[in-house]
């Protein structure tokens, strides 16, 4: 490790700390900085059951989507895999919705249960179609799981017209953080055992990421491994949605962009791309919250916009090397 990368990471830790302290105090209700030590009864009850149980949520979406993009891309290898180009959100949406309509009045574990069996066999599906596909281009294969994506998310949209809950799943179709308060969010704190989980697991994700042959050739049980990734992915991206809705990109840009700085061992590559998705993503709300202040936009549509750009960027400029 460089004696510049050794800096890097209490920086970024340090940042995510200051953009967190701040954006307690960004939202409708006026909660002023200076205020701090003579806060009334309001500002309290506002702080303690949006603010900080937001804040909670923005951190562990954004830990664990950027975490499950690094471990899908070394077991797809390929770095524009991610759950939003391999389908695992529009089918774990479209698990939410099945489970809306098969048990109406199941619970909410039963129904996450549920999506995250969806989401985890149309991962399995993705990796089984690109492990067919002769011409792997690195911008072919996440064509066809964008194309595989949008199948699932036609047949999602079908169910919602046939059973009349569209509105049930426009709240998936974009990431929205406005409405997490204390006591509908907690369930994402299944995201963080998938991150300790990952980063025990980092070096064999990295020889996975070898290729199978390699990793066979290490006394690595390959398959074993790739469906562990798949099934921590699958957990994170049914947590996410069920909270938050869909959040497009981040799985897929800041590991690239980790990888570009930092290389692709997942040991050394992990922390930083924990970091850099909670801090892009609370970068994200904090935008959405002051753009067309008082109002807010979706986190879902800003994150699209900035990580849309981005991706772009990342695709002419890997393009030029394939």
């Amino acid at each position: 490790m460089t004696k510049d990368s050794f800096y890097i990471k209490p920086f970024l830790l340090f940042a995510l700390i200051i953009l967190a302290f701040f954006s307690v105090f960004i939202g409708v209700r006026d909660i002023s900085l200076s205020d701090i030590h003579q806060l009334n009864e309001d500002d309290i009850l506002v702080i303690a059951v949006s603010r900080v149980p937001r804040l909670i949520s923005i951190l562990i979406a954004g830990f664990g989507m950027s975490v499950s993009g690094l471990i899908v891309q070394q077991i797809a290898l390929n770095k524009f895999v991610s759950p939003t180009t391999m389908g695992t959100l529009d089918a774990t949406k479209l698990g939410i919705l099945l489970s809306i309509i098969i048990f109406p009045s199941a619970s909410m574990f039963t129904k996450m249960g549920f999506s995250f069996t969806i989401a985890l066999l149309a991962s399995i599906i993705f990796l089984k179609t690109a492990s067919q596909i002769k011409y792997r281009s690195l911008i072919f294969v996440p064509l066809i799981g964008i194309v595989f994506g949008n199948i699932i998310s036609a047949i999602a949209t079908y169910f919602a017209y046939k059973y009349n809950i569209v509105q049930n799943m426009e709240g998936w179709l974009i990431g929205d953080f406005s409405y997490i308060i204390k006591g509908n969010y907690e369930i994402l704190y299944l995201a963080i055992p998938v991150v300790i989980i990952s980063y025990i697991y980092a070096n064999k994700f990295t020889i996975v990421g070898l290729g199978e042959d390699t990793a066979k050739s290490l006394g690595l049980n390959h398959k074993q491994i790739v469906y562990l990734g798949l099934l921590l992915i699958s957990i994170t991206a049914t947590v996410v949605v069920l909270t938050a809705g869909v959040i497009p990109f981040l799985g897929l840009i800041i590991p690239n962009i980790v990888s570009l700085l930092f290389g692709d061992n997942l040991k050394k590559t992990l922390p930083y791309t924990a970091l850099l998705g909670a801090i892009f993503l609370l970068i994200c709300d904090m935008i959405s919250r002051v753009v067309i202040y008082p109002y807010e936009i979706p986190i879902g549509l800003t994150v699209s916009i900035i990580g849309g750009i981005m991706f772009l960027i990342l695709v002419l400029k890997k393009v030029k090397y394939v």
